[in-house]
C-alpha cells in the first residue's frame, strides 16, 4: 500500500519534494494544487499525478494521506490548517509561517483533528550534522561554551525581481534570516539548546525594492551559559558555503556545509578515525549559496522518511512543528532587537512588527 503525497503550491521547491518523494519506497504523488493552474497542469504532467483546480477537491481526494505545502512563506497557513482540517497528515516547507500566532494556528489544527505535523528542516539530516549533534548528546565537548553559524550567500537583484512577492515582510516574513539563514538558525538551536536573550543589526545594502534584510549579525545567549554568534546575508558574492561551529571546554567541530572541517576533542574516540575518513573534505555541492536551485534534495527524502515512519508508529517526527516555531521565534526576536536597537528576551510575548518606511 503506497504512501499517497498531494502538494500544494507547484513552485520551485516542490520539485525538490518531487525527487525526494520519487526516492521513498511506498510513497507516491498522488495530487498536486496551485493557485495558478497552469503551474498545477505543468507539475502534473511533469511528475505524472492528477492536478486539481480546487483545493477542497484534492483535499477530499482519498487517495491523499499527506499533503505537503510549497507555497510562498507567508501562505502557508490556509491550506496547511485546511489538510488538518480535511484529516491529512501535513508537512510544511520552511519556515512553518512568518509569525508566531499563524504558526500556533497550523500546530492547533494538526492537534485539534489528530494529524501529524513536521516542518522541512532537512540541514539536520545531514551526516555531519548528525554525527556533530550525537558528540555533543555524548558530552564530548564539556560545558558548552561558543556556537556560530554563517549563511554568507549571494543573490542577485534578478531573483528579488522574479516574483512580486519575493522580498516583502506579506510573503517572504523576511530576509536573508527568514528565508535563507533558517536551517542554520534551526542547527544552532538543536545543537546549543534554547536562546535566552539576542542583539541584533541587520539592514538592505546590496538590493533594491524590497522591504527585507539582506545583511545581518546577530549575537545570542543560551540557556546553559553559551554564547554565540548568527550572521545571514544574500550579499556576499560570490556566495560561500554555510558553515557551523561548536566550541566548549573539551572539544571543537566545525562544518562546513556537509563535510567536518574541523573535529577535536580532548578525549579522543575510537570512532573519530571513522567520522574523518567519511566526512572531512571540502564540498562539492554549493548548497544554494549562490544559485537557489542548487540545492540537494537528499535531507528533504530522509525527513519525509522520518515523517512517515512517525505516521505508521504513532510517534513524534523529528522535527514537528513545535521545533518548526522555534527557529521563526529567534529569528523574529533577531527582528525584534534591529528594529527596537534593545536587547530582546525570549521568548516573545507577541509578534513583532517591521517598521514603517517613509
Amino acid at each position: 500500500m503506497k504512501t499517497g503525497f498531494a502538494i500544494v503550491g507547484c513552485g520551485m521547491i516542490s520539485r525538490f519534494h518531487a525527487k525526494a518523494i520519487e526516492e521513498i519506497r511506498g510513497a507516491k504523488i498522488v495530487a498536486c494544487y496551485d493557485a495558478f493552474t497552469a503551474s498545477a497542469d505543468r507539475f502534473a504532467d511533469e511528475v505524472g499525478c492528477k492536478a486539481y483546480h480546487d483545493l477542497k477537491e484534492m483535499l477530499a481526494d482519498p487517495d491523499v494521506d499527506i499533503v505537503t505545502i510549497c507555497t510562498p512563506s507567508g501562505a502557508h497557513m490556509d491550506p496547511a490548517v485546511a489538510a488538518a482540517k480535511a484529516g491529512k497528515h501535513v508537512v510544511v516547507e520552511k519556515p512553518l509561517e512568518i509569525t508566531l500566532k499563524r504558526c500556533d494556528k497550523i500546530i492547533d489544527a494538526c492537534r485539534k483533528n489528530k494529524v501529524q505535523l513536521c516542518t522541512i528542516l532537512p540541514s539536520r539530516f545531514s551526516p555531519a550534522n548528525q554525527a556533530l549533534k550525537a558528540a555533543i548528546d555524548a558530552g564530548r565537548f564539556g560545558r558548552l561554551t561558543l556556537g556560530d553559524t554563517f549563511v554568507k550567500w549571494w543573490r542577485t537583484q534578478e531573483y528579488y525581481d522574479s516574483g512580486g512577492w519575493r522580498g516583502t515582510f506579506a510573503m517572504d516574513g523576511g530576509g536573508a534570516y527568514m528565508n535563507q539563514g533558517i536551517h542554520n538558525v534551526d542547527l544552532l538551536y538543536w545543537f546549543m539548546g534554547e536562546v535566552v536573550e539576542v542583539a541584533a543589526f541587520t539592514d538592505t545594502l546590496a538590493h533594491e525594492r524590497i522591504e527585507v534584510e539582506d545583511v545581518g549579525a546577530a549575537t545570542v545567549r543560551f540557556a546553559n551559559g553559551a554564547v554565540g554568534v548568527l550572521e545571514a546575508t544574500t550579499a556576499a558574492w560570490p556566495g560561500l558555503l554555510k558553515k557551523t561551529e561548536i566550541h566548549g571546554t573539551t572539544g571543537s567541530a566545525i562544518v562546513e556545509q556537509d563535510h567536518i572541517l574541523k573535529w577535536e576533542f580532548a578525549k579522543k574516540s575510537p570512532k573519530d578515525k571513522t567520522v574523518r575518513a567519511k566526512l572531512m573534505g571540502d564540498g562539492q555541492n554549493t548548497g544554494g549559496a549562490a544559485d537557489p536551485s542548487a540545492i540537494d534534495h537528499s535531507g528533504h527524502r530522509d525527513q519525509l522518511k522520518d515523517f512517515i515512519k512517525a505516521i505508521e508508529k504513532g510517534a513524534k517526527p523529528a522535527i514537528d512543528g513545535e521545533e518548526g516555531r522555534k527557529s521563526v521565534e529567534l529569528i523574529l526576536a533577531i527582528y525584534k532587537s534591529s528594529w527596537t536597537g534593545k536587547v530582546v528576551k525570549l521568548p516573545l510575548k507577541s509578534d513583532p512588527k517591521p517598521p514603517k518606511k517613509n
